[in-house]
């Protein structure tokens, strides 16, 4: 009677331990590989030297070329005075259009490769680009991301975001700093997975 009880409880036990350790879920979708990803930062606006005066962009050298040749042909006639006063409001229009596109700044580019690897179409992908130090793990900026793509099964897609948000606070959006990706570690997280026949797929993390 002594051996039956001391069974059951030893039954008992080791169920109740069995409850208490959670499964391991999926950390990822079973279907669709992150291949690579990236970011990077892109000018906007840079048609100055940011250590010299003023460079000639296309736009600009497009219209100096062309009231160039007007003068040249127009040189002596009674037409000059004329022309040369088309060119000045020429050039004090391109002038304006500079000052209109606002200083020069960056932008941020972020890319994530990834390959199909399932039977069905996708449609929409959720995903995240998440930023952390690399020595305490402690998550420093997150970007969300909704890409309507289609993928067919067996194929692969550059998913593409450029914004003016920086990876993290400490990343300056108007100054070029080689040292900011030290110490920064990166990671891209599948949060959803639309495919083509409506059904979905959610990430078990928050």
């Amino acid at each position: 009677m002594k051996f039956t009880g001391a069974l059951l409880l030893f039954l008992s036990l080791a169920v109740i331990s069995q409850a208490q350790t959670p499964p391991a879920g999926p950390q990822g979708p079973p279907d669709l590989a992150v291949v690579k990803f990236s970011w990077s930062k892109e000018r906007v606006n840079w048609e100055r030297d940011p250590f010299g005066g003023p460079v000639e962009n296309f736009d600009d050298m497009r219209v100096r070329t062309r009231n160039d040749r007007r003068l040249e042909v127009n040189k002596g006639s009674v037409e000059e005075d004329r022309v040369r006063r088309e060119v000045k409001a020429d050039a004090a229009n391109q002038q304006l259009l500079r000052q209109q596109q606002g200083p020069a700044r960056y932008v941020f580019m972020y890319k994530a490769s990834v390959r199909n690897d399932g039977a069905k179409a996708i449609t929409e992908i959720d995903w995240d680009y998440i930023f952390f130090d690399k020595d305490t793990e402690t998550e420093r900026g997150r970007h969300r991301f909704t890409s309507a793509e289609k993928i067919g099964a067996g194929k692969s897609k550059q998913l593409t975001f450029t914004v003016t948000r920086p990876p993290t606070q400490t990343i300056s959006a108007r100054v070029l700093d080689d040292k900011e990706r030290q110490n920064l570690g990166e990671r891209v997280v599948i949060m959803r997975i639309l495919y083509a026949d409506g059904t979905t797929w959610q990430s078990p993390q928050p």
